[in-house]
């Protein structure tokens, strides 16, 4: 029962009350075979509240992502300006539709990023993906007092001890990704513009297309990036491996309603599969789990 209420609040927003019972009653009936089949998601059938389902048992104590309570964090003077980073823009790769989310994928060669909790190793980029809300009011993974963005972008990093990402994934040490909240705006993104048009080339589970003339992800970084928290913790998708460093950027960055809309557009479904019937018609939307307990963690602030 728990995977069907999981979200089963959010039925009230459908203005036709039948259709919300219609979803209801087919996760009763189908629910838990889609968790047990592996297709994990985010709606009613197969939302966070399934996953222990199809990712490893996992009791651990360092889950993401998690609520961040600005005033319980603990600042630390050494993080201000100690990490640093740098990427080659012709190694963007392709933008692509994994049926979860948008992913952005490059060649790691060249990438770093190093410095404050980090010690001395040194991570690589593999790709930034994002989490995003059927409105604007929701969509991010972490939250600041509670409050929600519209989005939340992730650069997902791998120690290179390791060698790679399917290498690194398991490690307490693996990971480490950067994440940026982002808001709805007026204007739009220049920054995040030459991903943002290419969303319409993958609406479709497998859909891939090519970047054509480089992107650089520091380009769409907010402009000051010396205030973040970091803490402990884990992938946020299954199989919720605990091992990542997060660093969550305080300053968001800000994102047009269009650019917002042609996240939302994306489809969980391969080109000629039927629509998966479910709260959101098949739309890749709410594409978050929900803040796990920090169950004794320290969260460090990189400023007062």
């Amino acid at each position: 029962m728990e995977a069907v209420y999981h979200r089963v609040g959010r039925c009230f927003d459908f203005d036709a009350w039948d259709v919300c019972t219609k979803v209801i009653t087919e996760a009763l009936v189908h629910g838990i075979e889609y968790a047990e089949d592996g297709h994990w998601g985010y709606t009613i059938f197969n939302g966070p509240a399934t996953w222990s389902l199809v990712a490893p048992p996992n009791s651990g104590r360092r889950q993401s992502p998690i609520d961040i309570h600005p005033a319980e964090a603990v600042y630390d003077e050494t993080l201000a300006g100690a990490l640093t980073w740098s990427y080659t823009p012709e190694n963007a790769q392709t933008v692509s539709n994994n049926g979860h989310s948008a992913v952005v994928s490059f060649d790691s060669a060249g990438s770093s990023l190093t410095g404050g909790p980090l010690a001395d190793d040194e991570y690589h980029l593999a790709q930034f993906h994002l989490h995003w809300g059927l409105t604007d009011e929701s969509g991010s993974e972490h939250r600041v007092d509670g409050r929600m963005y519209a989005a939340e972008l992730h650069m997902v990093h791998f120690n290179s001890k390791y060698g790679s990402l399917p290498e690194a994934a398991d490690k307490p040490d693996g990971l480490s990704v950067l994440g940026f909240f982002i808001e709805a705006g007026d204007e739009e993104n220049a920054a995040l513009k030459p991903v943002t048009d290419l969303l319409s080339q993958i609406k479709h589970k497998g859909d891939s297309v090519a970047i054509e003339g480089g992107f650089d992800p520091v380009s769409f970084m907010p402009a000051d990036t010396s205030k973040y928290w970091t803490y402990l913790g884990s992938l946020t998708t299954p199989p919720l491996f605990e091992s990542v460093t997060w660093f969550v950027f305080k300053n968001p960055i800000k994102a047009s309603e269009n650019q917002l809309e042609s996240l939302r557009a994306l489809m969980e479904s391969a080109a000629g599969e039927p629509e998966h019937h479910n709260e959101f018609h098949g739309h890749i939307v709410e594409n978050y789990r929900p803040p796990q307990p920090l169950s004794g963690r320290t969260v460090r602030a990189s400023f007062q």
